[in-house]
């Protein structure tokens, strides 16, 4: 059987979850036993989201193969076992990128290069490669943006197209929409679902199944009105009503047949969803035996979508020990406290007393990394338990090549390119590199571990394979002094040349990585390292060490 696609498109406005309700409906097809993939078209013209701000468009999300991606890709991985690459995820600009460079080729033959077909086909043969990539039966794509923006069109006219050219049996539109609440009238409002759907009929696409969001219950009659008004069955209006969880997402979604109906659309027949391991994920969620408390010192946490994987992967580990999460986000510009004479002093430990474990992850640039190093003596001193994720791991050496090993003056070539110890330094590779987008150690790259290290009982492996977006490294040529300060490289990349993770053995649990373990983390399978994080940073209320923890989460 060729590939069948469903394709899930939005209006009224942004940020309603169409990329979580994707991957929802990709969970309840792989549940039935069905083989599938995923796709994001993002309608901006960057050619990927690489050198965008995370104020703006959140975090970038890095698969195997090294593309910087949406983070939708993000919840495609976490909510399903698609394999995701740099063919899942593209963006108007690289759309235009490749059909540029056809032209400067000469591959039209001297054709005008219109929008249509030209732009339309570009869209549609990338849908194609990822179908013809593999043993798929359906492939879920998600365009980006709001249906009526401009620069969505040429998206929507190509998966208008797509069902021409398949048909009715292999097409099914999924439009998700938004019913407001209007606390003046007290009343839900339907008709901005009704202009929604009938903008896209004005394109030529009629949706099979509607998704609308509500902040609270709607009624049926309200539900049947919806389904005469936009022409789809009753049951086809479904309500994608908010939830505490995202983990629950995919269970309102079955609970109101959101995949039987695309499977009837479709023309597929498939056993039951056995949805029974996210119920005991959902029922964990909601009945925790305890809290834990992280704190996170980190540059972008006035948006919290810039640590989107990052936040999940704490929920996974905090959900694998049945605890509830409790996140405290601290701009690391916060912890650089000085007195009245600007000299600095200790008073941001204030901010960080209470917290159970803290965090310092990824980030680009000098803004705050004076306060991430008071954070991280805290931590070290202290005995907190510390995860340094990237730049967190950075800044974890300086610290304690200042602090422990007397360079006073340790620093990185990206923040302070004079400093007498260069503790961090850029890749050999990237010296004289200026350009921004795509120039940075990418996508997946072996470690081997040290045995009997913190990391090695928490992976209960030797060898690892972790995913990677940074231009600097560690310079083992302070590799002995920090070592005889009591520092520990426990991971290294098989040939030797690059350091992947730092410890401190005498810690419950001090560990810096080099590259971005969220990126690999699900709710069904917690990624080792925040396991064994939030682990020690719950046990350490008890003084449990490290050790300990890693043991017993080894045996388990």
């Amino acid at each position: 059987m060729s590939a069948k696609y469903i394709f899930v498109t939005g209006g009224v406005v942004s940020s309603l979850g169409k990329g979580l309700a994707a991957a929802s409906i990709g969970c309840l097809l792989e549940a039935r036993g069905l083989r599938i993939n995923m796709m994001k078209f993002d309608p901006y013209l960057n050619v990927d989201p690489g050198t965008m701000s995370p104020f703006q468009h959140g975090e970038v999300f890095v698969t195997d193969d090294g593309a910087e991606t949406d983070l939708d890709l993000g919840h495609y991985e976490r909510f399903t076992h698609a394999k995701l690459s740099r063919d899942n995820n593209l963006t108007t600009g690289r759309i235009y990128e490749q059909i540029i460079t056809k032209e400067r080729r000469g591959d039209y033959l001297g054709k005008t290069v219109q929008v249509i077909p030209h732009v339309t086909n570009e869209i549609k043969n990338a849908m194609r490669k990822v179908a013809a990539a593999g043993d798929v039966d359906v492939i879920i794509v998600e365009i980006g943006g709001t249906v009526g923006d401009i620069e969505s069109l040429p998206f929507l006219e190509a998966i208008r197209q797509m069902r021409q050219d398949l048909g009715r049996d292999s097409t099914c539109f999924v439009h998700m929409t938004l019913i407001p609440w209007i606390a003046a009238a007290q009343e839900l409002k339907t008709k901005p679902t009704q202009h929604s759907v009938k903008e896209m009929l004005s394109i030529g696409i009629q949706p099979d199944i509607l998704l609308c969001r509500s902040d609270r219950e709607v009624p049926r009659d309200m539900r049947e009105k919806i389904a005469a008004f936009c022409n789809v069955e009753t049951q086809a209006a479904v309500i994608a009503r908010d939830v505490p969880s995202i983990y629950e997402v995919p269970l309102n979604l079955a609970q109101q047949g959101v995949d039987a109906l695309a499977l009837k659309y479709l023309r597929i027949d498939a056993p039951e969803a056995d949805l029974s391991k996210w119920t005991d994920i959902v029922h964990r969620a909601y009945n925790p035996k305890d809290e834990v408390s992280i704190g996170i010192v980190g540059k972008y946490v006035e948006y919290e979508d810039s640590y989107k994987s990052l936040k999940e992967a704490l929920v996974h580990g905090a959900l694998a020990e049945n605890l509830k999460l409790r996140v405290t986000w601290i701009e690391a510009e916060g912890l650089e406290t000085v007195d009245a004479d600007g000299r600095p002093n200790r008073k941001y430990e204030a901010q960080l007393t209470g917290f159970d474990g803290i965090l310092v992850p990824g980030g680009f640039g000098k803004r705050g990394i004076e306060g991430m190093l008071n954070a991280i003596r805290y931590a070290r001193e202290n005995k907190v338990p510390y995860f340094g994720i990237c730049l967190g791991m950075q800044t974890a050496c300086i610290e304690f090549a200042r602090n422990v090993c007397g360079l006073g003056k340790a620093n990185s070539g990206e923040f302070d390119p004079a400093t007498p110890h260069r503790i961090i330094y850029k890749l050999r590779e990237l010296t004289g590199v200026e350009e921004m987008g795509g120039t940075m150690r990418l996508g997946a790259w072996a470690c081997v571990l040290e045995p009997g290290s913190l990391a090695s009982k928490a992976y209960a492996a030797t060898e690892i394979s972790e995913r990677h977006r940074h231009r600097y490294e560690f310079n083992r040529e302070y590799e002995a002094v920090l070592v005889g300060g009591g520092l520990r490289l426990t991971g290294t990349t098989p040939d030797a040349t690059y350091v992947e993770i730092v410890e401190i053995p005498e810690h419950p649990f001090f560990l810096g990585c080099q590259f971005h373990p969220e990126f690999k983390s699900k709710p069904l399978e917690p990624h080792p390292l925040f396991h064994a994080f939030v682990k020690a940073s719950y046990a350490q209320r008890g003084f449990v060490s490290s050790a300990e923890i890693v043991k017993a989460e080894v045996s388990a």
